[in-house]
């Protein structure tokens, strides 16, 4: 059975550094981007990393420089270290994978971790 296996999120004084993971078990990536999206209160889901299966990955400009992802293939899964810290990077941290399947890929979402981030 697929399972998407997440990392705790946790709470960080600003200037902090958090690491999140999203592991998938009982199957393997597809050659279609993963992806890391925030949710801050009242707003809607904010894409903040692009991981395609080979090649550079792309940031929003509000985490440029401070958030770094990376997907191991071999592994089934995605990390993403977050770094300098700042109370508005306070939000539900919700990863998006793409699973092999004989037809068609499938999209997988986490169920979010929240991280808070004081001041």
């Amino acid at each position: 059975q697929v399972r998407l296996v997440e990392s705790e999120g946790g709470s960080v004084p600003a200037g902090g550094s958090l690491t999140l993971s999203c592991v998938l078990n009982g199957g393997t990536f597809s050659s279609e981007p993963a992806e890391w999206y925030r949710q801050l209160p009242g707003r809607q889901r904010d894409l903040i990393a692009n991981l395609p299966a080979t090649g550079a990955t792309t940031y929003a400009d509000s985490v440029k420089g401070r958030f770094s992802a990376s997907r191991d293939n071999a592994k089934s899964a995605v990390y993403l270290q977050l770094d300098k810290l700042k109370p508005e990077d306070t939000a539900v941290y919700i990863c998006k994978v793409s699973i092999a399947n004989p037809y068609r890929p499938v999209i997988y979402w986490g169920q979010g971790r929240q991280v808070t981030v004081s001041s």
